[in-house]
């Protein structure tokens, strides 16, 4: 795969940071704060990667505006009161970016992360500088809507043949395919390989690091 592409897009959770399991634990605690069913764990898992207010809504259905704004800020509010740093990224994965970058290649964020959560992961984990630009769901469309991918595409002046999307959910996958352009698959965050395969990566890598290699070719 070596020089196949100029632009490589990651999500972030579950991608390059191990945060899956504390992300369920913070949507479990926001529907026990705000008195509603708690989601078990995959089905908190099957919502990561949306807006945190999509993901709310789909994880509670049925709630008004009132509670869903809750569940939204206890959400946010539980998972920034964990202090990361770069030891929560997945093994290997600092090195490979740094690699990645040093050898040409353009890397970019897309995440359902806030803007305010996402700058707080990479200064905490010291990669804002190896990406060259970001995109979050507060400021563009949720996935699985293509927009971010193509507002990135545009802003790196990448074609659709020569960019990468690397993401560990169905979300990831399916706003791949929506924007036209390549995928891989890691299997270490929200979906496993079986549901992950359905949506054509060209792909499943156990971790992240092992894409350094595939590159290198």
């Amino acid at each position: 795969m070596k020089n196949k592409f100029d632009l490589i897009i990651f999500d972030w959770d579950g991608t390059l940071i191990d945060s899956i399991d504390w992300i369920v634990h913070c949507l479990q605690t926001a529907g026990q704060h705000c008195g509603c069913d708690i989601p078990e764990p995959q089905a908190a898992k099957d919502v990561i990667g949306l807006s945190i207010t999509n993901a709310c809504a789909k994880l509670f259905p049925g709630v008004d505006q009132e509670t869903l704004t809750q569940l939204t800020d206890c959400y946010q509010q539980t998972y920034l009161s964990r202090q990361l740093d770069r030891g929560d990224l997945f093994p290997g994965v600092y090195d490979m970016l740094v690699e990645l970058k040093q050898a040409g290649y353009q890397l970019a964020v897309a995440t359902g992360k806030t803007r305010a959560g996402l700058q707080e992961a990479l200064q905490a984990t010291d990669t804002e500088a190896l990406f060259c630009i970001t995109r979050c769901s507060d400021e563009t469309a949720s996935k699985p809507d293509p927009l971010m991918l193509h507002q990135i595409m545009q802003h790196t002046q990448a074609a659709n043949e020569r960019s990468l999307m690397v993401g560990d959910s169905t979300h990831d996958l399916q706003m791949a395919m929506n924007a036209q352009i390549s995928s891989i698959a890691v299997s270490c965050g929200a979906h496993p390989e079986d549901i992950l395969q359905r949506y054509n990566p060209l792909m499943c890598l156990q971790q992240p690091a092992e894409l350094l290699n595939i590159i290198r070719g």
